[in-house]
């Protein structure tokens, strides 16, 4: 899949979120890159997702734990890693299921959400 049909995958997904939350986000970037080239930012993982590639990273604090008096200017982020998604599907409809699935786990997490609560969303 193209880079600009991956991207416009990820803006429909971020465009179908309800109001209440599009309302809530403030200085998010999402981003699209191939794979993850750095360590993942929590380090190794020693559980059921060390065997998966990962497909997606927030980087940030989540809004559940921002002060009023947070002075950063730099957003906080999301990342899709457009390759790893691709590898995990075989078809475009899979691509489309596991872009949603991995925005909004993301969003679950800028949200405060943890692993343990994004199993059962």
């Amino acid at each position: 899949m193209t880079r600009d049909r991956f991207d416009k995958l990820v803006a429909d997904v971020l465009d179908s979120l309800p109001s209440e939350f599009h309302s809530r986000i403030r200085n998010l970037a999402v981003l699209v890159e191939d794979r993850l080239k750095r360590p993942h930012p929590h380090g190794p993982r020693r559980n059921v997702f060390s065997r998966r590639l990962v497909l997606g990273t927030f980087e940030g604090i989540p809004s559940t734990q921002r002060s009023v008096f947070d002075l950063s200017t730099d957003p906080d982020r999301i990342v899709l890693y457009q390759k790893n998604i691709e590898a995990i599907c075989s078809s475009e409809a899979e691509i489309r299921y596991e872009v949603r699935q991995t925005v909004l786990h993301e969003v679950g997490h800028y949200f405060g959400m943890n692993e343990d609560q994004l199993k059962d969303v």
